[in-house]
């Protein structure tokens, strides 16, 4: 899922999206309550009819905010909620699970997400049973909320890199009728060989019948080792932050478009791919792009980048109806 913060995959028209190949795009529930607010998008017919999107659209619910806030202490977590300022004029605002909820429902969003909390990489062990209850707790009043018909609601297991930790919450939010189960709390600040060990052993516990959505992850090879380990949704900014920010993936590894070596390559940035990207322009011309800060290369680039995630995640999804063995070792080199 590629994120649209602020109900915008940034730099792409909704039609181009689509043509990505992308199914579902993720909103960001905090920034789109802060501005343009829930009850304007309401208003104007729903998140899907604002930004121009008919395909499934999900939610997060403010508790990865509530993280990166408290990271650079502008929030307050208590047993009710957290309290913050914003970020854009420093007004106060307080997101209980329930105000959560009720942001969700009047965006009119297909998935929501429970309310949770999210510990820090790193945290003690104590931090994590903390956030451990209170997202039980917070995930118990989230389901006894009403939802607009057909919302789906997506409890989140924490627990960080502890196995058992993890074990015993799934436990707790197995209880509750969610309608799937995401894995919160990694790509926080972790190893990225501690998270492959998390969820090599845990995510075939989250009930098979039932999505499971790994959170803010990731790389391509994040992704490969998390649908090997089960996992079936992802999210995460990398793809068109990386486009942004000159880091493309190709079918043969990784390109840096700055790069002088792209000065004259007059080749497509990945001939096996169908993107208008490669099929219109050059290295040369993107990298000419890049270095002049020109606005067409941050499009040109994340079509290409997204076009790249849904090509690998639909060979997967083709590996798997087939019955095939998954291929692990594409490349992630450069070249």
């Amino acid at each position: 899922m590629p994120v649209g913060t602020h109900g915008v995959v940034r730099g792409l028209h909704p039609e181009e999206v689509r043509r990505t190949g992308v199914q579902i795009v993720l909103g960001n529930t905090y920034h789109l309550h802060l501005r343009p607010g829930e009850d304007t998008v309401a208003a104007l017919g729903g998140i899907h009819r604002f930004m121009h999107w008919d395909r499934p659209i999900l939610t997060d619910s403010g508790g990865f905010q509530v993280y990166s806030l408290a990271e650079i202490k502008r929030a307050r977590i208590d047993d009710d909620g957290v309290e913050f300022r914003s970020h854009i004029d420093g007004s106060l605002h307080r997101i209980t699970p329930e105000k959560s909820m009720s942001i969700q429902a009047s965006l009119g969003s297909d998935i929501a997400m429970a309310f949770d909390q999210c510990p820090p990489a790193g945290a003690a062990p104590e931090q994590h049973l903390a956030a451990m209850r209170r997202t039980t707790a917070w995930a118990r009043r989230c389901a006894a909320m009403s939802r607009p018909p057909g919302q789906a609601l997506f409890g989140i297991v924490q627990g960080g890199t502890d196995l058992d930790r993890r074990a015993a919450h799934l436990r707790e939010l197995s209880e509750l009728e969610f309608d799937g189960f995401a894995l919160g709390g990694l790509s926080v600040g972790e190893a990225p060989a501690e998270m492959y060990r998390v969820l090599d052993a845990f995510a075939g516990e989250l009930p098979a019948s039932k999505p499971r959505y790994l959170m803010g992850v990731g790389t391509p090879e994040d992704i490969t080792r998390g649908i090997a380990a089960g996992i079936d949704m992802f999210d995460c900014v990398l793809p068109t932050r990386n486009a942004r920010n000159g880091l493309l993936f190709t079918s043969v590894g990784r390109v840096k478009i700055k790069h002088a070596r792209h000065a004259r390559d007059t080749a497509p940035l990945d001939p096996d791919c169908p993107c208008e990207t490669c099929r219109t322009v050059s290295r040369a011309y993107l990298r000419h792009l890049y270095v002049a800060n020109e606005m067409l290369y941050g499009r040109l680039a994340t079509l290409h980048n997204l076009t790249h995630y849904a090509r690998l995640v639909r060979t997967f999804r083709e590996e798997i109806k087939a019955g095939r063995p998954l291929r692990l070792d594409r490349s992630e080199g450069e070249c």
